[in-house]
């Protein structure tokens, strides 16, 4: 008997692949076309970058708006769900500079120009909480 799949195996059914990140971090910017998504995510085919738009769509990543009806043309933006993975793109990202000993790309703060940082941080207790076993509970 196979358990049940885990909360990560779930999210990586939906956005796993490499053009669904990078299509989602371009997306990150604002509404795009297809072609300015093509330019964005150099290297992707049109059929995968077709096929992973609708993917992303059925999932409730992306959202289609029709911006011109003959013939039938999308511009294409993160519904809230998609904008929720912002944190989570970001940290792979901060985690991939990191590891090069790299701050390029890294989000910097626009009143002072510090580099941001992304932690683990509790409201309720209004504290930085540490991202290891014994001091976060999943549920």
């Amino acid at each position: 008997m196979s358990s049940p799949p885990t909360d990560l195996a779930r999210a990586l059914r939906q956005v796993g692949d490499r053009w669904s990140l990078l299509l989602v971090e371009a997306l990150m910017e604002g509404p795009k076309r297809f072609g300015d998504l093509q330019e964005a995510v150099p290297g992707i085919a049109t059929n995968v970058l077709s096929q992973r738009l609708r993917q992303l769509e059925s999932g409730r990543i992306v959202v289609a708006v029709p911006y011109n009806r003959r013939p039938v043309r999308y511009s294409y933006e993160l519904s809230d769900e998609g904008r929720s993975l912002a944190g989570a793109v970001g940290m792979l990202s901060q985690w991939s500079a990191g590891r090069r000993g790299a701050a390029a790309g890294a989000p910097v703060h626009a009143a002072c120009g510090s580099q941001l940082e992304l932690k683990w941080w509790c409201p309720t207790c209004d504290q930085p909480a540490i991202a290891d076993p014994e001091e976060v509970t999943w549920i």
